[in-house]
């Protein structure tokens, strides 16, 4: 007797093998796609849509590529989320962390294929990454006592983030840019403090810092164009009703006159909210949706600073750098938080007019201005800025460094070997797996760089043979190089992340025995 079939009927399951064999397959093929991208000679992806509009995006920042794929693998997609968790929690390494976890992959295949059982593979996995972590541990500098030395490491962090995105020609410029924006946030990792307006226009190199907060928008007609000890009602309320609006509105009058009085009496209670908003006090007030050119009259005649449509996040923003809060009701003054800054006034930058207030209350503001040749361009110099802010201001919380160029993968394998050497038993082969795996960073670093990666990475390994050695690869003049004197540096905790991360998803994919698909829902024929 033929077994009931329990799946519905378009369910299709694989098993053993064939579902191993396919998340193997899946997680290798994401990590070839992006493996390119990595290190400081990585290229970079156009990402085409194929909805309305075609949008383009060029970029070479891991967690966006990834983003943007529709995968069906379903090994493929945890890689995407570890990529994504790693863009969120300490924002770059998201190239680093896929890779890696393929790699283990890689590895992890040929072993099961040597009939070693997965349960096993992935003990061993868990063991070196111990082993590999605190490898590194010791050998960490941790400078947060000595504030000079700490901005080096800082720039020099900054500076290793950016050498691989679209800013690396300026990296100097930029990482300079971005520690100044993260020392001023004293410790807090509150990105929204840092707000980054893209301009189009000039070079990269005409971008800057600007202190406190600026505003995309234009000061209204007839406003004064400066105010100094601003005080500010961020407000998001309607500021557009004086004059009758028709659609919609019914209402019966026996002749014209009627429907002027309507329009005056409309204008009355205009004039009145008007009057409760000049009654807090303030010289200025944001409105986040427009503002008609009544009340902005009226504004104008009391020297109050009108600004209209400023877009959502600027807004929010705005209220939270200047310590005041969004109001949408004024009926009683003194429940509601004003926001205060010393000075407002009109700056141009490139064609555009934009509204700078300076000397705000949240001392830790601050808005980089980046200019560039295409929209292309500063999106992808945002992200590039992005990542190289995450790194600062996780760094500033943890302060522990490292060394970067390939050197703490190559510490971290070396470790791992002696380990696998001293345990018995099946594991030690995942062991060595891992290591292998730690040391095809360095590799793809390499390749990318259209070096002799096997020539280089043998004389790697031979130069950490001796203790305390710094080297790591030097793409720029393609040989081993002294990372220390070269001042490429990265944080420990991105490192961290990437480790334990790619160790993780790599085990998940490692577990999976079965893969089983459902049916797409029938759709009723509703002819």
């Amino acid at each position: 007797m033929a077994i009931e079939k329990i799946l519905k009927d378009d369910a299709t399951e694989e098993k053993g093998e064939r579902a191993r064999m396919a998340s193997f397959v899946g997680a290798i093929a994401i990590t070839d796609l992006i493996k390119t991208t990595l290190g400081p000679k990585g290229m970079d992806k156009i990402l085409q849509s194929t909805g309305r509009g075609h949008g383009i995006t060029v970029t070479n920042d891991g967690a966006t590529i990834l983003k943007s794929l529709h995968i069906d693998n379903p090994a493929a997609k945890v890689l995407i989320d570890i990529s994504k968790v790693q863009d969120d929690e300490v924002g770059d390494g998201t190239t680093s962390v896929v890779v890696l976890a393929g790699e283990l992959l890689r590895e992890a295949e040929k072993l099961v294929a040597a009939k070693i059982h997965p349960m096993t593979i992935i003990s061993g996995y868990r063991m070196a990454a111990e082993c590999a972590r605190s490898a590194l541990l010791q050998r960490v500098v941790d400078n947060k006592e000595n504030a000079e030395k700490f901005k080096s490491d800082l720039m020099k962090i900054a500076m290793t983030t950016l050498s691989s995105k679209i800013l690396s020609q300026d990296k100097e410029h930029f990482a300079q840019l971005a520690v100044d924006a993260v020392m001023r946030l004293k410790g807090s990792t509150n990105l929204e403090a840092i707000q980054i307006i893209k301009k189009p226009g000039g070079s990269l190199k005409d971008s800057f810092l600007d202190e406190g907060f600026i505003l995309d928008k234009k000061i209204g007609l007839g406003q004064p164009k400066r105010i100094e000890n601003a005080k500010i009602l961020v407000a998001n309320t309607a500021m557009d009703t004086d004059k009758v609006k028709i659609y919609g509105a019914r209402v019966r009058v026996d002749s014209m006159s009627k429907v002027a009085e309507i329009e005056g009496a409309e204008k009355e209670k205009m004039r009145e909210k008007v009057q409760k908003i000049i009654a807090h006090g303030i010289n200025c007030f944001v409105n986040r949706q427009l503002i008609y050119n009544f009340p902005e009259e009226l504004f104008a005649d009391a020297g109050i600073l009108a600004i209209e449509h400023a877009d959502f996040d600027g807004i929010e923003r705005l209220a939270l750098v200047t310590g005041g809060e969004i109001a949408s009701t004024f009926d009683n003054p003194e429940s509601v938080k004003l926001g205060h800054c010393k000075v407002i006034e009109e700056i141009m930058i490139g064609e555009d007019k934009l509204i700078h207030f300076s000397g705000v209350e949240m001392g830790q503001a601050c808005t980089i201005v980046l200019r560039g040749a295409s929209h292309h361009v500063l999106d992808e110099a945002e992200r590039s800025l992005h990542d190289a802010l995450c790194v600062l201001s996780q760094t500033v919380n943890d302060t522990r460094v490292l060394l970067g160029g390939g050197w703490p993968e190559m510490i971290m394998a070396k470790e791992v070997d002696e380990l696998a050497r001293k345990t018995p038993g099946k594991k030690s082969h995942a062991i060595e797996a891992f290591s292998r795996a730690l040391v095809a960073i360095p590799t793809i670093i390499a390749d990318n760089a259209g070096l002799d990666s096997a020539d280089l990475v043998a004389q790697l390994r031979a130069a950490h043979h001796k203790e305390g050695c710094n080297a790591g690869i030097d793409v720029i003049s393609g040989s081993v190089g002294d990372m220390a004197e070269l001042g490429i540096s990265e944080s420990f905790k991105v490192k961290q992340a990437v480790l334990l991360s790619a160790t993780e998803a790599a085990e998940m994919i490692l577990r999976v025995d079965e893969i089983i698909t459902c049916a797409p829902r029938q759709r009723e024929d509703r002819m």
